[in-house]
């Protein structure tokens, strides 16, 4: 697989992607504007080190961002010549697994938005299924298991020097406040990469729920799963926790899980009030 991600054509659509895509510069300093000029001058080089695996990645430069409630989200920037390499592998990396995505999964997928999975929630709603499964995993992105998401690559493409390249990356270093921090585990949220790596870690939980015959919906970490018993529902939030528990090593936050009904839930941003009219 390294080679179809080195192929100056694949690399040559990566390039353009970051650029267009922007975002400030990581640790070296390198904005996305010098990279074009930097292509040119050291690609050759740059693929060597690659086939030789003797390319050294840089650190992640964290930034905090501000969220709701005066709380703050760290996201992890790779420079701007890792990003441009993290692109071309998830370009052919997403060509062996999107392929096999759940439809219900909606987040980060070609042809899938937000709106489609507000809308399918409000379908399962209107259908009758209100008694909602709504689980939150505790700081997903910061908990996802590198071992986990390696050998799902790996069972997938078998190609060591690919594999070599993203274990650089999710394992390297990440400085704040001009401290250097090891990383045993999580995804950076800043990376090119890292949508894909999320989706193909929670695919195994959307096979579950679909193997067993369960309506849910998923966009990245935010899931919900729709049943028309309350006692169904808890049922089902306790294969999902002992699943996620067992199978894919990630906690979820039970202060902020639970069994909801429409008018106390929300997805996405998204809430849902009752219409009482004669045939709605």
């Amino acid at each position: 697989m390294i080679a179809s991600v080195l192929h100056p054509h694949n690399l040559s659509i990566a390039l353009k992607r970051v650029i267009t895509n922007g975002g400030v510069s990581g640790i070296d300093g390198m904005n996305v504007s010098d990279l074009k000029r930097y292509s040119i001058k050291y690609r050759t080089d740059l693929v060597n080190s690659i086939y030789t695996q003797k390319y050294r990645c840089s650190a992640i430069k964290g930034i905090n961002i501000p969220k709701a409630r005066g709380k703050t989200r760290l996201l992890g920037v790779p420079t701007v010549i890792d990003r441009w390499l993290q692109q071309a592998v998830n370009q052919q990396l997403s060509l062996h697994f999107e392929i096999n995505f759940e439809g219900e999964s909606y987040g980060f997928r070609p042809k899938k938005n937000l709106q489609q999975a507000v809308l399918k929630s409000q379908s399962y709603i209107n259908e009758g299924f209100q008694d909602i499964v709504d689980i939150d995993l505790k700081s997903f992105f910061d908990e996802v298991p590198h071992y986990k998401v390696l050998q799902l690559i790996y069972n997938k493409i078998s190609c060591d020097t690919t594999l070599w390249l993203i274990r650089k990356w999710i394992q390297a270093a990440i400085v704040i406040n001009d401290r250097l921090y090891k990383r045993r585990k999580g995804l950076p949220q800043g990376s090119p990469l890292s949508p894909l790596l999320s989706n193909i870690l929670l695919d195994q939980l959307d096979k579950c729920l679909k193997n067993k015959g369960y309506n849910f919906v998923r966009y990245a970490d935010d899931f919900s799963i729709y049943t028309k018993s309350k006692s169904l529902a808890r049922k089902i939030g306790n294969e999902v926790y002992v699943f996620l528990r067992d199978h894919l090593d990630l906690p979820i936050n039970k202060s902020k899980s639970g069994i909801r009904r429409p008018i106390n839930f929300t997805i996405l941003g998204y809430g849902f009030t009752a219409i009482y009219k004669k045939g709605k």
